[in-house]
């Protein structure tokens, strides 16, 4: 089987939900390697790396030691839903963390100043979770992160805030998870995620507006810059 070279990522993908879709590939079954899908599919193994990657994001593979990929199970529903399977852009990630410090820096010191004891308890409830989830090698961590940064945003009493960022959810958690998956393997980049939700937590804590805004923008910055410094596929 061979695909034409114009937009090679989405069209391996299109042909691996199909064989989902079929049955070709079945649930709990291990899927080819990286090689021996660019074999099949006669490209290179960065467009495999990036259909697989989406597939994992929308939870329909899970990768597994060895690089390999289990197929999970997924409805037909899901699998027909265009929006579940977008391919995620680089400059999609970084425009988004670009917005995000402009937006969420005044919203941690807005957080700061307003909010409540029972909300402190809850963010930094939401930080100790994550520092032990952190521990397990297999978690990624995307959907930990973002209620975490949400509830600092509805802690920040700013209904066009919270409300900004949660009509970007979808966007938002697919970028988390892109992001984040990077970091599996790598326990010194994951602990450091989890101090700089931890900064942020303390200065809220201490009603540092000055401090939370320059943490969460120190946090956002580091984010963005280790995309920046992915490889280009």
């Amino acid at each position: 089987m061979q695909v034409e070279r114009r937009k090679v990522a989405d069209q391996v993908l299109d042909f691996l939900i199909e064989m989902m879709r079929t049955g070709e590939l079945q649930k709990n079954t291990i899927l080819p390697t990286e090689n021996e899908l660019a074999t099949r599919f006669g490209v290179s193994r960065a467009p495999i790396r990036e259909a697989l990657k989406v597939l994992e994001v929308a939870g329909a593979i899970e990768s597994r030691q060895g690089g390999r990929s289990l197929v999970k199970e997924v409805s037909l529903a899901e699998l027909l839903d265009p929006v579940r399977f977008q391919l995620i852009h680089k400059k999609q990630v970084l425009d988004l963390l670009e917005f995000r410090i402009i937006i969420e820096s005044e919203a941690a010191a807005l957080a700061a100043e307003r909010r409540t004891e029972d909300e402190l308890i809850e963010i930094q409830n939401l930080v100790e979770h994550f520092q032990n989830l952190m521990k397990d090698n297999q978690a990624i961590g995307h959907e930990e992160d973002y209620q975490f940064h949400q509830f600092i945003m509805k802690a920040s009493k700013n209904d066009f805030i919270s409300g900004t960022i949660s009509n970007l959810s979808d966007l938002h958690l697919r970028a988390l998870k892109f992001s984040l998956s990077h970091n599996l393997g790598w326990d010194k980049k994951r602990q450091e995620v989890a101090k700089e939700h931890m900064l942020i937590a303390q200065a809220i804590a201490k009603k540092d507006c000055e401090g939370a805004r320059q943490a969460m923008r120190e946090h956002l910055i580091n984010a963005r810059q280790k995309i920046l410094n992915l490889p280009e596929e």
